[in-house]
């Protein structure tokens, strides 16, 4: 974090004051449950604040409604929901998150934020197509298993958001007999070996 640059976005004082109640709404309810994994908190701003607001810098502005599946502990759905309060107002995010534990943190943060957020307790697959101009997804599956939830809850002219960790190529690799994608892939600023894969009109082979 730099100034009042955040992964690329400028923030107010009010954005920033917001992220920070998040961190420490994440940092003690992962007392309880485990939202991430210990060894990170220390590091918690680089390793799950900036990472997740990474994501919205590539998010078209003129998005109305996002999507975020295996919400977990709200990275990076509350993180970019919060970036969104300033920079998107008129866009609406909906978490889903199947553990009801992480959906009643989720819900608690995005009252206790005062964010436009919708909570689906739920699997992904058993939730009615979102139609969402956005769809994110964070370390919840390898690409074969996501890609088809994306496309689910994608509208034909959205973009689906998802970082991947060093096995992207491996991924993308694997995808290619079945699916079809308009790709593009930036390099991570918080993972040498990540990249955040930007991908348009989803179809099958």
């Amino acid at each position: 974090m730099t100034g009042t640059q955040i992964a690329g976005v400028s923030v107010s004082r009010e954005t920033l004051d917001r992220l920070e109640a998040f961190a420490d709404l994440l940092k003690k309810w992962t007392q309880r449950i485990n939202l991430v994994a210990p060894a990170t908190i220390p590091d918690l701003w680089k390793r799950h604040i900036i990472d997740s607001a990474q994501i919205f810098s590539h998010a078209p502005r003129n998005a109305c409604s996002w999507v975020d599946l295996g919400s977990g502990g709200g990275l990076p759905g509350i993180v970019c929901a919060s970036l969104a309060h300033e920079h998107m107002p008129g866009c609406f995010f909906t978490l889903i998150e199947s553990d009801t534990r992480k959906s009643a943190f989720l819900m608690t943060a995005a009252r206790t934020l005062d964010l436009p957020v919708t909570v689906l307790p739920h699997r992904a697959e058993a939730v009615p197509p979102q139609g969402a101009d956005i769809v994110s997804a964070r370390a919840l599956a390898p690409l074969m298993q996501l890609l088809p939830l994306v496309e689910r809850h994608l509208d034909e002219n959205g973009v689906a958001l998802l970082p991947k960790g060093k096995n992207h190529a491996q991924e993308l690799a694997a995808m290619q007999q079945e699916w079809h994608f308009d790709l593009a892939s930036h390099p991570s600023l918080t993972d040498p070996l990540a990249r955040l894969l930007v991908i348009k009109e989803i179809r099958r082979a």
